[in-house]
């Protein structure tokens, strides 16, 4: 099967990289790390503006989604510039809330759509860990099929990558929810917070790999580009391979969970069925001012049988795993590239790439380790 995006879609993703480079991301991740969460909350609340967080909450609580291909795209960028925070984790949230409803929903969810709320979460199977805790407005937990929002943050624990800081939210907290709903919920939401994190991986692998290949292209050795060597260019290569390979199966997720949403075909037309991949021969109906999608049959499959190689046999919960192991391993193969290639340079804390380098392996392992995704890939 082909993907090709909408041309709307592109747009969005060119809005996101244009608001992002203006940023001073290395400046913001490491004021971040530092504690002071104020140039974070910043750029959260311009992401917010361009509808990024409202992609995962409903037009019911001022949203415009669940959209996952437009998701895909905006993690995509968010990876490549490394912005800090619980990203994937406010967007699981919004689908975790909007499966539960009720009062909760509608006191989080307008500001989770808007930018305004930053929301940490911590679901059973993905480890005691609730991403960045202390920088979130409330951090939500699931025990069983009961959701609670935590007293605090908790303790802190150690991160390989010191702007990625772990909390243990403790027992306790304000009720939330109970039942099946919660349970069915969760998953939904586990699913999400999944497939966001391999948009960020491959975001990452794809600067890591953009940034060597610059630097390879300068260095010399005996009078030529290092970059001139076949050993670096056959490296290069490799993980070039290794994140285009990836490429495929996030977009084919982010299909299997617009069926999902929508009980049908992706693009059929079905109200709520979400933007899906389109042939790029015109644009969605969009919502002016912000680029995205309304989720009314915007999107259709672009050319190639919808039960193409790896697709139509998995579920959206497996596909989501295949793309999270196949993303987390090739933007952490894309970190080793980096790191050898750059040489000595890139154990330095002062080379902002060294930011991206700790960022690769807590993405590789976080909702979703290889060796769980693949596990969840053969269960089908």
């Amino acid at each position: 099967m082909r993907f090709v995006l909408t041309g709307e879609q592109r747009e969005f993703g060119r809005s996101l990289d244009a608001l992002l480079r203006a940023a001073d991301t290395p400046g913001v991740l490491r004021a971040w790390a530092a504690g002071d969460h104020g140039p974070g909350r910043a750029l959260w609340r311009r992401l917010g503006d361009a509808g990024v967080f409202a992609l995962a909450v409903p037009e019911a609580y001022g949203g415009v989604g669940p959209l996952p291909v437009e998701a895909a795209v905006a993690c995509v960028e968010l990876g490549r510039y490394a912005v800090p925070g619980p990203v994937a984790e406010t967007l699981a949230a919004g689908v975790l809330l909007a499966g539960v409803g009720g009062p909760a929903a509608k006191e989080w969810l307008p500001g989770i759509a808007s930018g305004a709320a930053v929301v940490s979460l911590r679901l059973p199977g993905h480890g005691p860990y609730a991403l960045d805790a202390d920088a979130a407005d409330a951090v939500f937990t699931v025990d069983g099929d009961g959701l609670r929002r935590a007293p605090g943050p908790g303790e802190l624990s150690v991160s390989a990558d010191p702007a990625r800081r772990l909390f243990r939210p403790g027992p306790g907290g304000e009720p939330v929810a109970g039942g099946r709903a919660v349970e069915a919920a969760s998953r939904a939401a586990g699913d999400w917070a999944s497939f966001a994190t391999a948009a960020l991986a491959l975001g990452c692998g794809e600067e890591l790999l953009r940034a060597t290949v610059a630097y390879v292209r300068q260095r010399r050795q005996f009078g030529v580009p290092v970059g001139s060597f076949q050993a670096v260019k056959h490296r290069l290569a490799d993980t070039l391979l290794g994140l285009e390979f990836a490429r495929p199966l996030l977009y084919g997720a982010a299909v299997e969970l617009t069926e999902e949403l929508s009980g049908g075909p992706a693009g059929a037309g079905s109200p709520g069925a979400g933007a899906g991949i389109g042939s790029g021969t015109g644009p969605a109906e969009g919502t002016p001012g912000s680029g995205l999608g309304t989720g009314r049959g915007a999107g259709s499959l672009g050319a190639g049988s919808r039960t193409g190689p790896g697709m139509g046999a998995l579920g959206a919960g497996a596909a989501v795993a295949a793309a999270k192991a196949t993303a987390g391993e090739a933007g952490y193969a894309a970190a080793r590239t980096a790191l050898q290639l750059h040489g000595a340079i890139g154990y330095t804390e002062e080379l902002d790439l060294a930011w991206w380098l700790r960022r690769a392996r807590p993405l590789r392992d976080a909702w979703g380790t290889p060796s769980a995704c693949r596990a969840r890939v053969l269960a089908g």
